[in-house]
């Protein structure tokens, strides 16, 4: 195969891309004009610019399409039906405000619904509003949504609203930088992988993320608050989520449950009834997260094991740690954790405690069937039976054990955390 005939070929390809971008158009519409028609008449390529004002249409794009709105337009889908509904691929979405899908939980209507072969579709800098969903994908991959304010019909019920953004059976999504609330779920996530969660708040919902059946994914610099639940993955694999803020919720901040070969670090979890949830979790790494002012700081059971838990600072939680089990896991075995309770000493001044820190005592256990007792925690009769306890091993009760916890936390800001509880409680 000669140069000659490859260069030849190149520049027969480079000149059809240039047919194609001649005879692209740019098509306006303005108030009063049949938006539908418009986007019915138009020739796959064209770009549609909306002017400024309310359009009532139920939108079907077909066709590798741009809308774009200027000065933000209106499309109202008159509470009928998907208000935008994509079943092309390479669809650019901008500049719009979406709204006013149906109401119907079976037919999972959507501000804007990305039906199944919709591939590298885009969303961005939208606010959808009052649909049932804001945007339902499925099936389609590679698409970028960013940039979107979502908010739901929050005057419904928690169960009759749709989610913020619901992504099934997906590769490759990014979901950037979006503002999402008072829906069922901001982020609804299923069968969906290779995917990029980054920068978005996701807030007054039942959870921040419900997430199932997802694999090599990473939640990067996200703020789930007030919430019922943050962060929630379940059955998964090969997750990343680092640098994620998860406070003030009423339930969880991060919940772990099923879940194995994944990498929960440099998170703030802070001012919710229980910080981390961890259920039946294996081989993760659990680091260098500050975990302040919750209720309980981490909640711990169902043969939770083999994990590396280092680094992190447990600060001002009511209860550090809440462990069911039936014998000792050890956390902090290379460079320990650090505890606010911890009652220690260092006195070869190496920065890690010279005895083993240990979350549940007989005394933790009595305050969880009986919380009245937590009156009388700082009496020397509750102390003495701390003491007792750790004497006679057979008054002991599997914990926690940190064998040399540090004795500073590693986040010197963790009192800006203090206080972030959600409202009322």
């Amino acid at each position: 195969m000669s140069m000659a005939w490859v260069r030849g070929v190149l520049a027969v390809l480079f000149g059809l891309g240039l047919q194609a971008a001649a005879l692209a158009a740019t098509l306006a519409v303005r108030p009063g004009e049949d938006l539908a028609a418009a986007v019915r008449a138009a020739a796959p390529g064209d770009v549609i610019e909306i002017a400024r004002g309310h359009y009532r249409a139920n939108l079907l794009i077909d066709k590798p399409l741009t809308l774009r709105g200027i000065d933000r337009p209106t499309i109202s889908g008159g509470n009928q039906g998907d208000t935008i509904r994509v079943t092309a691929p390479d669809v650019l979405i901008e500049g719009l405000i979406v709204r006013d899908s149906g109401d119907s939980l079976k037919d999972q209507n959507a501000g804007i619904y990305l039906y199944p072969g919709a591939h590298r579709a885009t969303v961005r800098r939208c606010d959808l509003t009052y649909n049932l969903f804001g945007l339902w994908i499925e099936k389609a991959n590679d698409v970028l949504i960013e940039h979107n304010t979502i908010t739901g019909k929050r005057e419904y019920a928690s169960p009759q609203r749709g989610n913020g953004v619901q992504l099934y059976n997906t590769k490759g999504a990014k979901i950037l930088n979006n503002d999402i609330s008072f829906v069922r779920d901001a982020l609804y996530v299923d069968v969906s992988h290779n995917a990029l969660f980054k920068g978005n708040k996701l807030h007054h919902s039942r959870y921040g993320t419900h997430y199932m059946n997802s694999y090599y994914n990473l939640w990067e610099d996200n703020d789930t608050f007030y919430n019922r639940g943050g962060l929630a993955l379940m059955e998964v694999r090969h997750q990343e989520v680092r640098g994620n803020r998860a406070w003030g919720n009423s339930d969880h901040g991060i919940m772990l449950r099923t879940l194995q070969d994944s990498v929960i670090e440099g998170n703030v979890v802070a001012g919710n009834n229980r910080g981390f949830f961890i259920y039946d979790v294996e081989y993760i790494k659990l680091n260098n997260n500050l975990i302040v002012d919750n209720t309980v700081g981490v909640h711990l059971s169902a043969g939770s094991k083999n994990n590396e838990v280092e680094g992190n600072d447990l600060v001002a939680n009511r209860e550090q740690v809440r462990y069911v089990g039936a014998r000792d896991e050890t956390w902090g075995q290379k460079s320990g954790n650090h505890w606010s309770n911890y009652l220690g000493w260092d006195r070869d001044g190496d920065g890690l405690g010279d005895v083993p820190y240990e979350a549940n005592d007989m005394v933790d256990r009595l305050t969880w069937r009986h919380p009245s007792v937590k009156l009388l925690l700082a009496s020397p009769a509750v102390q003495a039976l701390r003491l007792v306890g750790r004497q006679f091993p057979v008054l002991r009760v599997p914990s926690v054990v940190d064998p040399h916890p540090r004795m500073k936390p590693h986040n010197e800001q963790w009192s800006q955390w203090r206080g972030k509880h959600f409202p009322g409680q």
